[in-house]
């Protein structure tokens, strides 16, 4: 998979998301956070937006040590040509963040000489 560095120095991915097994795929930039342990976080408008499925309530714990209780919802990803179930946490912040839980076992290069991400 190859992404981009934007201006703001943000890795980005565009994955193939779906809203349930069978519905049509949907592009989706993502912004790389290595910090975020998790799959996808999405905003709350766009999850309400596009009717994702509730999932269960996970604890967490924030970037700045607060712990919290967030809302998960389930979607699809085109994940290395098989489709992947994740879960989608809802957010409050407009940016859909792609988290380490995805990049495991895989190997991710941010070139930001060439402003250039690959995911392999």
């Amino acid at each position: 998979m190859n992404g981009l560095v934007d201006l703001k120095g943000r890795a980005l991915l565009t994955v193939e998301f779906r809203t349930a097994l069978a519905a049509p795929a949907l592009p989706l930039e993502t912004w790389i956070d290595t910090g975020f342990t998790g799959e996808l976080v999405m905003p709350r408008s766009q999850i309400q937006r596009l009717n994702l499925k509730r999932g269960l309530m996970v604890n967490a714990v924030l970037g700045d040590g607060r712990k919290s209780r967030m809302d998960t919802f389930v979607a699809w990803i085109d994940w290395f040509g098989e489709l992947r179930e994740v879960e989608v946490i809802a957010s409050e912040d407009q940016s859909t963040l792609l988290g380490v839980g995805l990049l495991l076992s895989h190997r991710l290069v941010v070139d930001y000489h060439a402003l250039r991400v690959t995911l392999e």
